[in-house]
């Protein structure tokens, strides 16, 4: 069930990702972490569906260590790779101790506020689920 999960969740952020470089706007203003009410930094399109990617690669893992999709992938290459994702999701949700994670110091934008109620407590959520499915 968490392959499954983690899989679903991966997926819809990657199709967010894509939507967002194709043009799309709904969400971006609290996607991106502000500073004196501007954005940190502008993500280009290409970097936009480069996360996309990585997230859409992410999904395919827990399914494959679930063994519900046949990949011709080594044992420990998928094990070693769902601990490196489960490092990668905690480290980010305790973030840069700057803008963004459960430690930040820029509080009160959208981007602050939504990452506080959301996108730390779902990091960690997601590392959680990787180190349960390298488990597997």
């Amino acid at each position: 069930m968490t392959a499954y999960a983690l899989a679903f969740v991966l997926s819809f952020l990657s199709g967010l990702h894509i939507y967002w470089a194709l043009g799309g706007r709904w969400g971006w203003g609290a996607a991106i972490p502000q500073v004196d009410g501007r954005p940190a930094f502008t993500p280009s399109r290409f970097a936009t569906l480069l996360v996309a990617l990585g997230l859409a690669a992410a999904a395919v893992l827990p399914l494959v260590r679930a063994g519900a999709l046949p990949f011709a992938v080594p044992p420990s290459l998928s094990q070693w790779s769902a601990v490196f994702l489960a490092l990668i999701f905690f480290i980010r949700a305790v973030g840069d101790f700057r803008l963004v994670g459960f430690f930040k110091r820029v509080r009160g934008t959208p981007f602050a506020i939504w990452d506080t109620r959301l996108f730390s407590p779902l990091c960690l959520l997601l590392a959680a689920g990787f180190a349960r499915v390298a488990a597997l």
